[in-house]
């Protein structure tokens, strides 16, 4: 176990030439460096935030969709209890195809159409009804407002949010304030709490996308926290908030059928995030962790690996925006958002 500990924790990949664990270790008085250890204390906050959110939806979000007439759709149709059909749902298939729907009417004794029409019945069971997805959004627009503001404040006091230098000067004996810490284990905790309630929501047809999604953002962010790049970290976390509680604004605003608003709010988002993502991101953030840092420190290993996931954000801010900029033209042109997955 300490050969595997001593060969992930390699310092010549982690840190920069000529720098130990040791040097960072024994910090001076009333100092304090980054350590790996610091986030597992993101696990408790993100069951707090799991709390919090269960309160916050029944509370406060289920009473704000009981007054914009917002109340839990009942199901019409119900698919009648059947073993044989229910153990190929849930086991095989949720949509068979013929062959499994010609197989299934010949054991059953069943029309093909009846067979095909329990299966429509028992997916539309598991669908989300709109006062679950109001309250989620509600939650997560709520949240994603409270941290942006909270690290627009910190930012704005911070000299590395207005020239992107100070993100490596003096790297790695960069010291770690109670505002930056704080910034990190909270958006780390968030993104927890999101992957465990993925496995106690219902269950949608982007889990494995957004599962991903999650532990992709869980790892950069604790991969930053490790290697003390929490300047530029909290750069890219702030411009990636930006947006999003835009979007999940939309998205009340879709559910409660306010369209003109849900619109306009969609069209705000789309803007924001053209801006943010790909104006902002590549032209500060990847320029500093490109080109300033390697005139400052240098290149080492986990350097090139952290500019790559860098990098593959990118290239996923480019599909998003062209994704988005096709429902935003709807929203202007048709006058309707047209509601894929990114509405919902």
């Amino acid at each position: 176990m300490a050969a595997l500990s001593a060969w992930f924790w390699n310092e010549r990949f982690w840190l920069p030439h000529n720098v130990t664990w040791a040097d960072l270790a024994d910090p001076a008085p009333g100092v304090e460096y980054p350590k790996a250890s610091h986030l597992l204390s993101a696990l408790p906050l993100a069951l707090g935030i799991f709390a919090v959110r269960i309160l916050f939806e029944r509370f406060i979000a289920r009473p704000c969709a009981f007054l914009l007439h917002i109340h839990a759709s009942s199901v019409h149709w119900r698919a009648t209890p059947n073993p044989v059909l229910e153990k190929v749902f849930t086991s095989i298939t949720k949509c068979p195809d013929w062959r499994h729907l010609d197989g299934l009417s010949k054991q059953l004794d069943w029309d093909v159409r009846k067979v095909q029409q329990w299966f429509r019945h028992r997916r539309n069971q598991d669908k989300p009804s709109v006062l679950t997805k109001f309250c989620e959004s509600m939650w997560r627009s709520t949240f994603y407002l409270c941290i942006f503001t909270y690290g627009i404040r910190f930012l704005w006091q911070c000299p590395w949010m207005w020239d992107t230098h100070h993100c490596w000067y003096n790297y790695p004996y960069q010291v770690l304030t109670p505002g930056l810490y704080h910034y990190y284990v909270t958006e780390l905790g968030f993104y927890w709490s999101l992957m465990f309630s993925q496995f106690t929501d219902i269950k949608r047809k982007d889990f494995p996308i957004m599962f991903i999604h999650h532990l992709a953002t869980v790892s950069l962010i604790s991969f930053s926290y490790a290697n003390n790049m929490l300047r530029v970290g909290s750069l890219v976390m702030c411009v990636h908030d930006a947006s999003d509680f835009i979007l999940e604004a939309a998205k009340l605003a879709n559910y409660a059928k306010y369209q003109r608003l849900c619109d306009f709010l969609f069209v705000l988002f789309a803007v924001v995030f053209f801006i943010t993502r790909l104006v902002v991101y590549p032209l500060r953030i990847l320029n500093t962790t490109l080109f300033e840092s390697w005139e400052i420190i240098g290149p080492y290993p986990s350097w090139w690996l952290f500019n790559s996931l860098l990098l593959v954000l990118q290239v996923l801010h480019v599909i998003w925006s062209y994704l988005i900029a096709g429902i935003a033209y709807k929203a202007l042109v048709r006058g309707k958002v047209s509601y894929g997955r990114t509405m919902e």
